[in-house]
């Protein structure tokens, strides 16, 4: 039976973020799952469903882990940016035979706000009330936080195709502090998998110093693994070939046949 994959989008995005990732692990025999986060089944130029603005964290991980326990085994999590905090946090409340976070949002305790991170929040967090409306960052903040390194021929395609996001789980991520309900809170002590964390030095919005805070919370379970040559669009970025064939490559490390964790590195800060 095929390993599974399941595939957590990030902010802003949807499952057409994977496409690379998808057709690359199935062509090496996963089975690879998408799924859609809550509200963003739409359309890029339609307008966001009038609940999105105050969707919660806690609501999306509800969702995916509905959806994680009508699998027959236990899956690889796979998360990219708010997708990669998700994958923690429903990785502490699930079974799965291992957690890669790619240029992850950072949980509650890890503190996140970094110059570069305030230039590319600044216009959303100074509007009153963002935590209650729907977000979307304007062309030139998303090419300055996410898609610096991508080809300018590539840079309004992408952008073209993200929707809203809800300003609430925005809040709760960066603000973390002020959330009572603590909805960012991963309790690493659930997560008894191996963990591989992902970083790119030339993030923006998840910067590789965040990213490496992000894997001393799970200590000896996790592998760090910083590219000097990438941002936070590994998705799609030139070059993105080097890190899905690394991230494989580590898998087939710390799985046996039978899905079974087998060894975990300390960690590889090259």
């Amino acid at each position: 039976m095929p390993e599974t994959i399941f595939m957590i989008h990030g902010m802003w995005g949807r499952p057409w973020c994977w496409e690379n990732y998808k057709a690359f692990f199935e062509s090496r025999g996963y089975q690879c799952i998408t799924p859609t986060l809550r509200h963003h089944d739409v359309a890029p130029d339609s307008p966001p469903h009038p609940n999105l603005g105050s969707t919660s964290l806690l609501e999306y991980a509800d969702d995916l882990e509905r959806e994680l326990s009508g699998l027959a085994t236990a899956p690889i999590i796979m998360g990219h940016s708010m997708g990669g905090l998700l994958a923690q946090i429903v990785g502490s409340r699930v079974k799965a035979k291992a957690l890669v976070l790619l240029t992850p949002a950072a949980p509650a305790g890890v503190f996140s706000i970094t110059p570069s991170v305030l230039r590319t929040f600044f216009r959303i967090m100074t509007t009153w009330a963002f935590w209650k409306r729907p977000t979307r960052l304007t062309y030139e903040e998303a090419v300055y936080s996410m898609m610096h390194l991508l080809p300018e021929d590539e840079r309004r395609q992408t952008y073209e195709q993200l929707v809203f996001e809800s300003g609430r789980a925005a809040f709760e991520i960066g603000f973390w502090l002020l959330d009572p309900r603590g909805a960012a809170r991963v309790d690493e002590s659930r997560i008894g998998c191996p963990v591989l964390v992902v970083a790119g030095a030339e993030d923006r919005i998840t910067p590789a110093s965040v990213v490496r805070k992000v894997a001393l919370k799970y200590g000896k379970r996790a592998t760090y693994r910083e590219f000097p040559n990438h941002a936070h669009w590994v998705l799609g970025e030139p070059g993105r070939q080097e890190i899905v064939e690394y991230v494989e490559a580590w898998l087939h490390s710390v799985l046996t046949e039978d899905g079974k964790a087998i060894r975990v590195d300390s960690g590889d800060t090259t």
